[in-house]
């Protein structure tokens, strides 16, 4: 992909906060959330074409792969959460250094926006197990706290999460100007300490 890369004054690496990834907010048993997706399950009405004898079989594999979804949904909230907290440390870490304080200035052309650090995330293909970081941070934009899997539709889980992060995050990035440059992924260096358990 083409990117146009803001100059950062002087020479050598900046140095940024860590980005701590935290583990996900402690849901319900994996066994409560099955029966808590069960019971949506059936007042959404998803077992009408169930063939008969099959009922509860069908019953319990959709409430596990709802259940499923929405473990990701929380995966990717979680993440978010920890990215958009990132952001904000390396922001002060811009502020208080002379070298870097211009560079998310408006004022000043070219510039660097919030969405440049998730670019910067992706330039240095940050591991994150399969959460994809756009998505994650639209997903932490969309809900402030993660949403309990009762406040979920089917449709949501099935369906819609991804879509909604994607689109979520797709605002916020467009928020900056057409012109915000990129941060060059070889002037910055950042450890990530995953602190979910492995």
């Amino acid at each position: 992909m083409d990117r146009a890369y803001i100059e950062v004054p002087g020479a050598g690496t900046h140095e940024l906060p860590p980005l701590l990834v935290r583990s996900i907010p402690e849901p319900a048993s994996r066994e409560d959330l099955v029966e808590r997706a069960t019971s949506i399950v059936e007042t959404e009405d998803m077992l009408e074409d169930a063939p008969e004898g099959t009922m509860d079989q069908r019953r319990l594999d959709l409430a596990v792969h709802l259940t499923d979804q929405y473990l990701g949904l929380l995966v990717h909230w979680a993440w978010g959460d920890s990215v958009l907290e990132w952001i904000r440390q390396c922001e002060i870490t811009f502020s208080a250094t002379s070298a870097l304080r211009d560079l998310l200035s408006r004022d000043i052309w070219p510039h660097a926006a919030r969405s440049s650090f998730v670019d910067l995330l992706l330039d240095k293909e940050v591991p994150t197990r399969g959460v994809a970081i756009d998505r994650a941070v639209g997903m932490r934009l969309t809900f402030r706290q993660p949403p309990p899997i009762d406040c979920c539709s089917d449709q949501f889980l099935f369906f819609l999460n991804s879509r909604l992060a994607g689109a979520a995050y797709e605002t916020w990035a467009r928020l900056s100007p057409e012109t915000a440059a990129h941060l060059p992924p070889n002037r910055f260096h950042f450890e990530v300490h995953d602190m979910r358990p492995q």
